[in-house]
């Protein structure tokens, strides 16, 4: 049986953390074009939005500064004034009496000062344009703007800023959209103290242009980030893709078995999950190694063991025939039963050894009070007379229940395997001594005998599989020598340690010290 490594990194963490996770890589790579791009179209709203409000206060500050110079003025010098303020400013000044109809239009006057662009007349460009207009108002969800349309019937009442400013006597100023999509801003003011108003209409093209190449900005350099988080993006494909091949052709030779020692890669620079997977296959494959180790050399073991059984059972049974002495009949008899039942302890043994780690793998760990365990088993030991005459005391401390995860059987088979080798150990009419305290994050259980002890450079040899060195007297093969070794495996496949000591006090005897880590 293949004894549980322990593991090589048991305080390495399973995730990684900080800037070296590739999760925040792979983040910052595709959401950084997506934040720009977001940022961007939310820029150019609010800056359209802010260009219209500086053109709404020049519009309205023009309309009042235009209608002061016209109260007062004659007609002639009204008329000159809407030519010469409408080709200066580029825009369309009309004028209202106080009953509404129209006394002057700057653009009847004299040549227009601009003229509206005809969408038939664009090229793809301006279409396109428009339409990415169009895609980054729906985007940012803006307020719909109506349509500029020329009334049929110049009258002041079909000018819905006009009657507003009429009716208050305040300047009014709207804002429409041309069908090009360019901004077309109105501002309505009363003129003097007759009730005529004054109308001025400006074709804002120069606000579109302005958004519109603050958008080719955004546009190249989202075509710059979007080039630095492609080349980012192969750059992290790369770091990515090459380690995992050089682990994928590792796992291959390791699978395939051609190279014994074939080293898979552990990237020991690599501090994100690509060196957590690394080092974890390289130590699962070392794992993997020294398991097939251990069955091979367990399997030798096996046969070796069980061989020296067999063949004296085969040289009582051959020789049985041949002697016709009852009594020497009787020893051979004697001989080949205590070869069977050798024979039978160690198959079951090494079928319980051969266990351990399966059945550790499929179980689920429980909590299980280790006082209480030692406490069941002495007493069931008691019952049955199996202690020949050994007195078992149980020592637990009180400060706090000695509780551990773990699997009940395989925890009994430990403590019984303890309690086996103690009493055997142990004079007749000795004690065996078993201590459980709280040591920190872990529970140390101590079963002392007062049997001759062990030998320090022999301390560790007791942990081997079969083997045996057993008091005087004892009738050879009644131990298999797999207990201890049973012991220490379940022990490290529950996290913890299983190692032979002198005893605390000084006194006589050897000290099997049971660690395992305390339930939370």
């Amino acid at each position: 049986m293949a004894e549980p490594q322990r593991r090589a990194n048991g305080t390495e963490q399973l995730t990684a953390t900080g800037r070296f996770a590739l999760t925040g890589r792979i983040l910052a790579v595709n959401i950084l074009p997506l934040l720009i791009l977001g940022g961007g179209l939310f820029y150019l709203d609010s800056y359209r939005t802010q260009l219209i409000n500086e053109r709404f206060k020049l519009a309205r500050i023009e309309a009042q500064i235009t209608a002061e110079a016209l109260a007062g003025a004659t007609r002639q010098r009204q008329e000159a004034l809407l030519v010469q303020i409408g080709k200066e400013q580029r825009m369309r000044l009309r004028t209202f009496d106080a009953q509404g109809r129209l006394t002057a239009d700057s653009f009847a006057l004299a040549e227009p000062a601009f003229r509206f662009n005809d969408i038939a007349d664009d090229d793809w460009e301006q279409n396109f344009a428009r339409w990415l207009d169009r895609t980054v108002d729906t985007i940012v969800a803006a307020e719909p703007v109506q349509d500029y349309v020329e009334p049929e019937a110049q009258e002041a009442d079909a000018w819905p800023e006009l009657a507003r400013a009429r009716e208050l006597g305040l300047s009014q100023v709207r804002l429409y959209d041309w069908r090009d999509g360019t901004p077309v801003i109105t501002a309505a003011v009363p003129v003097g103290l007759q009730g005529a108003t004054l109308l001025t209409v400006r074709n804002a093209v120069d606000i579109t242009e302005s958004v519109r190449a603050a958008r080719t900005t955004l546009f190249v350099a989202m075509l710059l980030v979007m080039a630095a988080s492609a080349l980012l993006s192969l750059f992290l494909a790369r770091t990515i893709v090459t380690p995992l091949r050089l682990l994928a052709r590792a796992a291959v030779r390791v699978r395939q078995g051609r190279d014994r020692e074939v080293e898979v890669p552990r990237l020991p620079q690599r501090s994100d999950e690509i060196g957590l997977l690394a080092r974890a296959v390289s130590d699962m494959t070392g794992a993997l190694r020294q398991r097939i180790d251990a069955v091979d050399s367990f399997a030798a073991d096996v046969a070796h063991e069980i061989k020296n059984p067999l063949a004296s059972l085969r040289n009582a049974i051959d020789t049985l025939p041949r002697v016709d002495d009852p009594e020497l009949r009787q020893q051979l008899v004697g001989i080949a039963a205590h070869d069977v039942r050798r024979i039978d302890r160690l198959v079951t043994e090494i079928a319980a050894a051969s266990r351990v780690d399966a059945e550790i793998s499929r179980a689920t760990l429980e909590r299980v009070d280790l006082a209480a365990l030692f406490e069941n088993l002495i007493r069931s030991r008691e019952d049955r007379g199996m202690n020949g005459g050994r007195r078992l005391e149980l020592d637990a401390a009180h400060d706090g229940p000695a509780r551990v995860m773990g699997v009940p059987s395989q925890l009994e088979r430990v403590a019984e395997n303890l309690l086996d080798n103690a009493v055997s150990f142990s004079p007749e009419a000795g004690t065996v001594r078993v201590t459980i305290r709280l040591a920190g994050r872990h529970v140390v259980t101590e079963v002392c005998d007062e049997g001759p002890g062990i030998a320090a450079d022999a301390r560790e040899a007791v942990f081997r599989r079969f083997h045996s060195d057993r008091p005087e007297g004892e009738s050879f093969g009644n131990h298999s020598g797999l207990g201890l070794a049973i012991g220490r495996a379940i022990a490290e496949a529950h996290d913890g340690t299983l190692i032979a000591d002198a005893r605390p006090d000084g006194a006589g005897g050897a000290c099997l010290r049971l660690t395992l880590p305390a339930a939370p």
